[in-house]
């Protein structure tokens, strides 16, 4: 019999993307919890393509300060190209970039505001861990990345059912080989985000931002699937 979802469909919709974290370290137990829910993840040909490298503590404060060095230098190594087009994508891009400014009070035309913004990302945002998400290079990596997208959102859903908070960063892969050195890791596996992890601040305004969605009209296409979207 069906069980009822409500539960699930509980932590789906209060999960949301922290952006200010207390510094208080998880316990062993939560961490190791998180990532074995996300070992769950479903990936094609049961291949688990995912290397998940965690830092926190010492390693985690060294890590961000030669990120930020890396920023001030300009030496940016993404292992993937960007950008989201001219259209609706990259409207919802920036829709977002504005609501997070205007959250922490900062004014479109205030550039050390912005940046000082963009260099908190690379700080983890103040969470006391951070983990990197790396994957092999097969094939023309889409399957493998989808793989490594449905073992992060297990990661992310796990913090949320343990009311704890996260949040996936992209700009953390716009310094790969920063990060690779650091860590030690080869150079065949390609850094696709990072997410910072922690218990959320309740006191930051920014933890209050919730970005919408899209209706499924906008979408789904039903095929003799009746009565679905008829509301």
């Amino acid at each position: 019999m069906p069980t009822p979802a409500s539960a699930f469909t509980d932590i789906v919709q209060a999960r949301h993307s922290v952006r200010s974290f207390l510094p208080d370290p998880l316990s062993a137990s939560d961490i190791r919890g998180v990532l074995a829910d996300a070992q769950t993840a479903p990936s094609n040909s049961n291949t688990q393509p995912w290397t998940v490298h965690v830092v926190s503590g010492a390693a985690r404060d060294a890590l961000a300060k030669e990120l930020l060095r890396a920023e001030e230098e300009g030496r940016t190594s993404p292992d993937f190209t960007d950008g989201y087009g001219e259209g609706i994508y990259l409207e919802r891009s920036k829709a977002l970039g504005a609501s997070v400014y205007r959250s922490r009070g900062v004014e479109r035309s205030d550039r050390h505001g912005r940046r000082a913004a963009v260099r908190e990302n690379l700080e983890f945002y103040g969470a006391p861990h951070a983990a990197f998400l790396f994957m092999p290079a097969l094939g023309d990596g889409v399957r493998t990345a989808g793989d490594i997208g449905m073992y992060a959102q297990n990661f992310l859903l796990s913090l949320s059912a343990r009311g704890l908070a996260g949040i996936p960063q992209t700009v953390l892969g716009v310094y790969a080989d920063t990060v690779r050195e650091f860590l030690g890791v080869p150079a065949e596996l390609k850094l696709l985000f990072g997410i910072s992890f922690g218990m959320a601040d309740p006191a930051a305004p920014v933890n209050t931002l919730r970005t919408e969605r899209v209706p499924l009209q906008q979408s789904v296409v039903l095929h003799d699937t009746p009565g679905i979207l008829d509301a």
